[in-house]
């Protein structure tokens, strides 16, 4: 009795890991588009904090809008790998 015990309470557990587990995987995140977001937003993409994503905001005032992630290279810090690293995560 004492052994079943300890099976059902493993498999209660384990089935509720993988219950919250596979919730918070299957959540998908809409692109930002960041020609139209605002810096709170743009500030949770990878790599861009709140300075940069006001850097985002004035590149695309003065400069038109970013026709694709490599046009972000325009920003002063972000590079390459931060684009790589966000580009999944964006719209234009």
């Amino acid at each position: 009795m004492k052994g079943s015990f300890k099976g059902f309470f493993a498999a209660l557990l384990l089935g509720l890991g993988l219950s919250i587990g596979t919730s918070l995987f299957a959540q998908e995140v809409a692109p930002i588009n960041v020609n139209t977001a605002d810096a709170e937003l743009l500030a949770e993409l990878p790599g861009i904090g709140p300075s940069r994503a006001a850097a985002i905001i004035e590149e695309r005032t003065s400069n038109g809008d970013f026709t694709d992630a490599q046009a972000l290279t325009r920003v002063s810090g972000i590079g390459p790998a931060t684009v790589e690293n966000m580009q999944e995560q964006l719209t234009f």
